[in-house]
This record gives C-alpha cells, sequence and structure tokens, in this order.
C-alpha cells in the first residue's frame, strides 16, 4: 500500500508543500499525534515548507493533483502509546529508519515506538508521567524531524547537534526543546530552494 506514493514524492525541489502520510500500526492516542505534528512544525517552521498531514486510511489511494504535492510516508510500529505498566525493551538500537535504494533516500520512514517510549521512559521521574502523552508526541515529533531531514536533504548525512544528530538520548527526545542546528536547517534551505 505504501509504494503507490512512489512516483508523486519528492518530485519538484522547489514545491513548498510537504505532505506527511502517517500510518500507525498499533495503538496510539490523538492527544500524542497532534502534539508530534506540532513539535514537528516547530522544528521546521524556518525550513520555507508548507507541512499537511494525512493518516493513511484516509487518503484512498489518491492525492489532491492540484496541489502539487510531495509526499512522505511514516509508518509507526509497535505500540505508541506510555503504558503504566511498561513491558521492558532494550532501549538502543535505532528509534526509526528511512528506507534507501541503491543509495538514494527514499521518502519512507519507519519509526519503533517501543524503542522510541523505551528511550524516553529512561529519562522520566515523577511529574513526567502526568504529562506522558504530551512527551510522547514531542518524541515522536523529533525522531519523524530527524527522519525528514535525511528524505529533505537526500542524504545519509547526521548533524551534530540538535535533532538532526545520529543519536537522541532520552532526555534529548522529551526535554523542552531540541532545535535543528543552524547548519541543519542551510542543509535543508538549500536543497529546497534549488
Amino acid at each position: 500500500m505504501i509504494a503507490m506514493f512512489a512516483a508523486g514524492c519528492l518530485q519538484a525541489a522547489g514545491s513548498e508543500k510537504l505532505t506527511i502520510v502517517f500510518d500507525f500500526q498499533g495503538p496510539h492516542s490523538s492527544r500524542s499525534i497532534s502534539e508530534m505534528q506540532q513539535e514537528v512544525a516547530g522544528i521546521l517552521k524556518d525550513s520555507g515548507l508548507t507541512l499537511k498531514w494525512r493518516a493513511l486510511e484516509r487518503t484512498d489511494g489518491a492525492t489532491d493533483a492540484g496541489d502539487n504535492e510531495n509526499l512522505v510516508v511514516v509508518r509507526f510500529n509497535g505500540r505508541c502509546i506510555l503504558e503504566p505498566n511498561p513491558v521492558l525493551y532494550d532501549e538502543r538500537g535505532p528509534l526509526a529508519f528511512t528506507h534507501t535504494s541503491d543509495g538514494a533516500v527514499l521518502p519512507f520512514s519507519e519509526v519503533a515506538c517501543d524503542q522510541v517510549t523505551a528511550s524516553m521512559r529512561s529519562a522520566m521521574f515523577g511529574g513526567d508521567y502526568a504529562q506522558g502523552e504530551q512527551l510522547l508526541g514531542r518524541a515522536l515529533g523529533r525522531v519523524v524531524a530527524h527522519e525528514l531531514v535525511h528524505i529533505l536533504t537526500n542524504s545519509h548525512d547526521h548533524g551534530r547537534e540538535g535533532v538532526a544528530k545520529s543519536a537522541l538520548s532520552g532526555s534529548q527526545l522529551i526535554t523542552p526543546r531540541l532545535p535543528l542546528s543552524s547548519s541543519d536547517l542551510e542543509r535543508l534551505r538549500a536543497e529546497h530552494h534549488r
């Protein structure tokens, strides 16, 4: 089902619209999704992109041809909820990955929700649990923004700081602010304005 978007993805580097099609494979909360969308928008606000979000089940296999949209598909695997009695997962390993083919970065990412929740739990304490859905949305937004940098720059490169670093700790996933570095923002703008 994801392959149907391949032909229209990121075809026009000058286009300012980016539609992120999200596909949750397991349980998730609408509050976390909303927070994730706000977090990604905040991180990419100076990139010149206008973001739209669509759930995969609402696309009906078609896009609005008149919009000249660039599409990215993000699949969320596992349980994208912060459970009161968590299943213990090894928090090491990738939080997400973006598919590639023959060295080219494709507009398809997968987020490992169980890894994200395990990593963020390692940094949570006390009152953090009362705002768990918000923090999960923030963490998911940062992971998605990280993968979008790879997709939008067509690069496997990582930043030295900020959300595009090669690895994000649990505390970096939930801290109040984790922006793009100025050099990563410039990479995005340079690719976007070609």
